[in-house]
């Protein structure tokens, strides 16, 4: 039981509060409220520096508590108001005692620092109890290979992104990363939630634990970056939100078909963007979401160029005639630029358009002519 040279667990241990007994790690003396057994002898009643009143089920006993709290072995968090947790000292033996390389990947309190500090506002770790980067980092190291995809249905902060970027960093890897996060509200006027929710105001956007999942995966993008300025591989992310599908279903009113008839002219319903349209037409066509999207603007319409150019979507709700010439000359510019005739290698490629965009059946046809004209093998509409 003497104390023992312990280098490989050094960065586990730190001294946030100064303790004069130098550096320690604080172990859980409790057990959550939601647990607690409040006939147990150990379930009392503590006050933290600020007054904040803890009701829980304690691993010591009231008495043994007050002792370890007069030594300074309690450590109330930064503002003296969090759970209370027991400090473990690096010179103690107890220190030495779990062997799991687990606890060489950091701790649950310097997680929360880590948090605090990418996205620079005090108290915000509070919240989230994040999972240490280097931790869920090691897990993809020896979990995954190079060209995975690592699933996280419970996103919170964003942990398990970080760690997948900071991994292929590492070691050059190509790992991608899903990560699921309920738009829960966060409410200013509760404690454990007040500075994730000012976070949001600060950076204009709404009071949602996705928000703060989000924008700790942008300022970790850039992170990764500084840190290992040789890595050219892809921080980036998109954001995507489980709704129904864009197109009305076909269900009509049996006592006014010709009103029925009428309103389904136009499919898409209201409020659908044309983002949310091609995010359809991928899934359905059975596209990555991640495959390349580039965008321009031709004869005043947005124009998507998807894969390098196999799907040239304009989504737009409105095609004249006047200027279905100029739109069709331009996509078949762009995809001489994209896949060259010349290569001999542009195989199937597709454009998609919103049916109920062409303000007669002349305008569709002519600028599907066109198309056909300069190498489009499909034109379809939705």
């Amino acid at each position: 039981n003497k104390s023992v040279e312990k280098p490989e667990f050094e960065g586990t241990y730190t001294n946030p509060d100064h303790d004069h007994r130098g550096n320690w790690l604080s172990g859980s003396m409790s057990r959550s409220v939601e647990a607690s057994n409040s006939s147990h002898a150990n379930y009392y009643s503590v006050t933290s520096p600020n007054k904040h009143i803890q009701t829980r089920q304690w691993e010591v006993s009231r008495e043994e508590f007050s002792r370890l709290n007069a030594d300074g072995r309690v450590y109330w968090g930064a503002d003296g108001a969090n759970v209370p947790r027991i400090k473990i000292f690096i010179d103690e033996p107890r220190a030495v005692t779990p062997s799991s390389v687990l606890l060489r990947q950091g701790s649950t309190s310097g997680a929360t620092r880590e948090l605090d500090n990418i996205l620079n506002i005090d108290g915000l770790g509070e919240r989230f109890r994040p999972k240490p980067e280097a931790l869920l980092r090691y897990f993809a190291s020896i979990a995954s290979s190079a060209n995975d995809i690592i699933l996280d249905f419970f996103a919170g902060s964003g942990t398990t992104g970080h760690a997948v970027m900071a991994q292929n960093a590492a070691d050059g890897g190509t790992r991608r990363y899903i990560l699921v996060q309920l738009p829960e509200r966060l409410d200013p006027d509760k404690k454990e939630q007040a500075s994730a929710a000012a976070f949001c105001d600060s950076v204009k956007k709404p009071r949602t634990i996705a928000e703060i999942t989000k924008e700790r995966l942008r300022r970790a993008g850039a992170k990764v970056r500084k840190d290992n300025p040789l890595f050219h591989g892809d921080v980036g992310f998109r954001v995507y939100k489980l709704d129904s599908t864009n197109l009305r279903v076909w269900d009509p009113d049996t006592k006014d078909v010709q009103a029925a008839l009428f309103d389904s002219i136009e499919h898409v319903k209201p409020g659908r963007t044309e983002a949310d349209l091609l995010t359809e037409v991928l899934l359905k066509l059975g596209l990555d979401l991640c495959v390349p999207i580039e965008t321009r603007t031709i004869a005043g319409h947005e124009v998507h160029a998807v894969g390098g150019g196999k799907l040239i979507a304009c989504l737009t709700p409105s095609i004249t005639r006047a200027s279905a010439e100029k739109l069709g000359l331009g996509m078949a510019g762009w995809l001489e630029e994209l896949l060259p005739q010349a290569l001999g290698k542009r195989g199937e490629v597709t454009a998609l358009f919103r049916d109920s965009a062409f303000d007669g059946d002349v305008t569709k046809t002519n600028l599907s002519k066109i198309l056909d004209q300069h190498g489009f093998s499909r034109v379809r509409s939705l």
